[in-house]
């Protein structure tokens, strides 16, 4: 059965109320919680050490690995991959969540802000069901393989609202332009084209997103070069490396960031950074 946000209250709530209850709430119905937000003056939050999660969807310090392209036709290599997605979808949810819990808002600008993680909140909602759901069509369930904690590890990290932009929008958000491209691919090879359908909505609304945090970066970087402000909001150890795919379709991210110079240095960067680590 696919997950649809609902709204679970006739009036519109606070932003505080909306996202406390998304990034604290420990079953996945609150990670698909929806109502019309009121924003009123920034209240203090401290960002917790986890989420909260259920013991059905709590982190796991066991590893699995991702499957090899070759053996994504096979159903339980499928369901892994469709999981770990899934994942990475809940893990964006909570953390955007607590971006519009943890950066204060004084101006309009600031809450232009929010309201843009709010939309792209809501599409990873969207994403989130749409992979719970072909899970489920494969006869398993969200929670049925290990969940890891990476992506969440770096909140702490993030004390600036340009950190966590340059973090999720330019970063992992970005990574998934290649991603959602090269995965969709293997799955439409394979005749799954269920699978490969999602991952195309997935890969329009990554665009939109990685257009948002551009968009901020630049408005944020004053007289610094968009390349070398990205840098700078990028926390130890996190690298360029780590907003690139398997592949890099240079065309998508340049329609993502309009930014030609910032594509090509991502383009040419090079790291120790391992391909085979990136699905952590």
């Amino acid at each position: 059965m696919l997950h649809k946000p609902s709204a679970n209250t006739d009036k519109p709530i606070s932003y505080f109320e909306f996202a406390r209850t998304i990034l604290l709430g420990e079953n996945l119905e609150d990670k698909f919680f929806s109502a019309e937000i009121e924003w009123c003056a920034y209240i203090p939050f401290e960002l917790p050490e986890r989420p909260g999660r259920s013991e059905a969807i709590s982190f796991s310090d066991k590893q699995i690995k991702f499957p090899k392209a070759p053996n994504l036709n096979q159903k339980q290599n499928t369901a892994i991959a469709l999981h770990s997605f899934a994942n990475h979808e809940l893990l964006a949810i909570e953390m955007m969540a607590a971006a519009i819990l943890i950066y204060p808002h004084t101006s309009d600008e600031d809450i232009r802000f929010k309201k843009g993680i709010v939309t792209a909140l809501k599409d990873e909602q969207k994403h989130l069901g749409l992979y719970i759901s072909r899970l489920n069509e494969l006869g398993y369930k969200f929670g049925d393989f290990p969940l890891n904690d990476f992506f969440w590890k770096q909140m702490p990290k993030l004390k600036t609202a340009s950190q966590y932009t340059a973090v999720m929008s330019l970063t992992f958000e970005a990574a998934n332009l290649d991603f959602a491209q090269y995965y969709a691919k293997i799955f439409r090879e394979f005749g799954d084209t269920k699978t490969a359908d999602i991952l195309d909505i997935v890969l329009e609304d990554e665009i939109s997103h990685v257009a948002f945090g551009a968009h901020w970066m630049k408005r944020w970087r004053e007289d610094k070069e968009l390349w070398n402000y990205y840098l700078s909001c990028l926390p130890h150890p996190l690298t360029p490396a780590r907003s690139k795919g398997i592949g890099f379709y240079t065309a998508i991210h340049s329609r993502a960031m309009n930014d030609e110079e910032f594509v090509k240095l991502l383009d040419h960067f090079e790291d120790d950074f391992n391909i085979t680590n990136r699905w952590k």
